[in-house]
């Protein structure tokens, strides 16, 4: 059976630590995201988040990074950041116009990310997944949701999420609720639990264990003992691809987690 793409990456390219650790001593701020894109095959986008890129920025990037790699961008605060989730047409509208585009083919999914605040309303939350179109420019988007209120730890959040083509994010995170539900044709997760002191940021037994989770997902599988929102539905078996990021703890060494993943894979 055919398997879709697996790709492990980190979460931005700008980071001191890694200067020494994950960069050569002597290479140029400037070439860390030209040094980082031949490394890994894709990066997360965190400051896409906090503000807007112009288009040149886009292009640049694009250029910067080899055929192949994927950008995942973090859309912008202002769409998700609301107490009515269904009045961000206009925020959401504004981003995705603020060059997306640019990227072309290297343009990857899009994660919304939800405050910890945020309390899953069904209603609002499906006007929310309305707005979001298929594609932009002609290029195809996915869409990635990213909750972190235990409210969404309910049937009915995967059932809206599938209804739309929208992927739950697995957060393998030490406060957040964790669901793999897949809910999408493609699957998003993000590792949070590494240590520094760990050379690849999880042990060894443990990226075995993550390696073997995205291979079943790129087939089209479900890992039966990563926790689910609904377990009483199976995803459709058919192959995916699969984007996993070391994020947030253990940062230090996640470009080597993220190495190491590959290597497994």
């Amino acid at each position: 059976m055919t398997k879709g793409t697996i790709r492990a990456g980190i979460g931005g390219w700008t980071f001191a630590p890694w200067e020494g650790t994950f960069y050569p001593d002597d290479l140029p701020k400037k070439r860390q995201l030209e040094y980082a894109s031949r490394q890994l095959p894709t990066i997360e986008v965190n400051g896409t988040y906090y503000g807007s890129q112009k288009p040149a920025v886009y292009a640049k990037w694009a250029s910067e990074a080899p055929d192949g790699f994927i950008f995942a961008l973090k859309g912008n605060r202002f769409v998700t950041n609301r107490k009515i989730l269904s009045e961000a047409s206009e925020s959401l509208s504004k981003f995705l116009n603020s060059g997306i585009a640019e990227l072309g083919g290297k343009l990857g999914p899009l994660v919304w990310q939800f405050a910890p605040t945020k309390k899953f309303e069904p209603d609002d939350f499906e006007g929310f997944l309305q707005l979001l179109p298929a594609t932009q420019d002609g290029i195809a988007l996915r869409h990635v949701l990213e909750v972190r209120h235990d409210t969404f730890l309910t049937p009915e959040f995967p059932a809206l999420a599938r209804k739309y083509g929208a992927a739950i994010c697995y957060a393998h995170h030490f406060t957040y609720p964790e669901m793999a539900d897949v809910t999408a044709d493609f699957v998003y997760a993000r590792l949070q639990r590494g240590e520094d002191d760990i050379p690849t940021a999880y042990p060894p037994a443990e990226l075995d264990r993550w390696a073997a989770c995205a291979s079943l997902w790129a087939e089209g599988g479900q890992p039966e003992d990563l926790p689910l929102a609904d377990p009483a539905f199976t995803a459709q078996k058919t192959p995916r691809d699969v984007f996993v990021y070391f994020i947030h703890e253990g940062k230090i060494r996640a470009p080597q987690a993220a190495q190491a993943l590959m290597k497994r894979v």
